[in-house]
């Protein structure tokens, strides 16, 4: 009895020790497992029943690695030891001429709570920034590596929230996941994502977005990163298209001494009437040669808010030597545009008498 309570405990605790943890397929070939720190094994399977062949049931037909390095390791299976955070790495397994079968990368996921970052926090406590231009339905979000934890861009989920789950693969028009290109689509929105050339952020359109609708679901953004030891670690953000629109810098130029004009960006959406602007305007006092920023370094003589699109010009007073201006979107609380700056080219006492006589 003793005997049989033995066994029954021991082939207990060898379906247990070899069931694998939590795991889910991130792409074809890229297995990601949850970790909680403990032991375990994750079994890997090289080829499946059919695709056997009639002598691959002998061990030295097929053969593993594990990131390139020859483990001795035989057979259609393999069991990939867990523990902790290590484990992870890429698996393939080949026939006895060396010829590659089949391949598995296994990307670890620690616990949420006990995880390292390896994105950096920014001022306002997220650790992605989202920012559009305009209302195309186009954005930009980016993100800060942590100086010790580098890693790459492994997968791009975006969607508007909705209860489906979105579809996203690697974009085959755009040479696949290697060149950071992705596609993904919803009943609500259908969307193609770019990872910038230096992996510090993506661009993203919405190809089905109507600017001249009001948005009714937010836009959920999950960027799933990985470092070089295989662990893996994802962020998300959701927004609106109004949270996040930032204008570029309007345009400026002089009617004469006393008047300038400026523009709409020319990236802004239109007709200007749907989508007015409010603008801010600083005029400054003194000299600022060395100045990178005058709109940040100087003081305001005067600071006015015009909030009709129509009015595009304004007269300046005696002894400004520049004009700030920036824009906002007026019928939102977006954020402002970064301040344009233009100097005004003013003679002397000396100069505006002969402009006086000779008018």
């Amino acid at each position: 009895m003793k005997c049989l309570i033995f066994s029954v405990f021991c082939v207990v605790l060898q379906v247990r020790c070899q069931n694998p943890k939590n795991h889910w397929t991130l792409l074809p070939n890229i297995l990601v497992v949850e970790v909680d720190g403990s032991v375990g094994q994750l079994p890997l399977t090289c080829l499946s029943g059919r695709e056997l062949p009639r002598r691959s049931s002998e061990p030295q037909d097929i053969y593993w690695r594990r990131n390139g390095v020859d483990e001795g390791r035989r057979g259609n299976s393999y069991l990939v030891q867990l523990e902790e955070s290590l484990g992870g790495g890429n698996y393939s397994c080949h026939s006895r001429n060396g010829s590659l079968l089949n391949h598995t990368e296994v990307l670890i996921r620690e616990d949420r709570t006990t995880r390292r970052k390896i994105l950096v926090k920014s001022q306002q406590g997220d650790y992605l920034k989202c920012a559009a231009h305009n209302y195309s339905g186009e954005f930009r979000c980016w993100w800060t590596w942590h100086a010790s934890r580098v890693g790459s861009v492994a997968f791009i989920r975006v969607q508007r929230v909705s209860d489906a789950a979105a579809r996203c693969s690697a974009d085959a028009g755009g040479g696949g996941a290697g060149a950071g290109r992705w596609a993904c689509s919803t009943a609500d929105g259908s969307f193609l994502c770019a990872v910038d050339a230096g992996g510090r952020g993506v661009s993203c359109a919405d190809r089905q977005h109507c600017p001249y609708g009001e948005e009714s679901r937010r836009i959920l953004l999950t960027v799933f990163l990985r470092t070089r030891h295989f662990l893996l670690e994802d962020y998300s953000k959701d927004f609106l298209l109004s949270d996040i629109v930032k204008p570029d810098q309007v345009r400026i130029s002089a009617v004469n001494s006393n008047v300038i004009e400026w523009s709409y960006p020319s990236s802004w959406s239109s007709p200007y009437s749907y989508f007015p602007l409010t603008f801010e305007i600083a005029q400054l006092r003194g000299r600022c040669k060395r100045c990178e920023n005058p709109c940040s370094d100087s003081k305001a003589t005067k600071t006015l808010t015009v909030h009709s699109g129509r009015v595009c010009q304004t007269e300046v007073k005696h002894k400004v030597k520049a004009v700030c201006i920036r824009a906002k979107d007026a019928l939102c609380n977006s954020q402002w545009s970064e301040w344009s700056h233009f100097r005004l080219k003013r003679g002397g006492k000396r100069n505006r008498q002969r402009n006086q006589r000779r008018s």
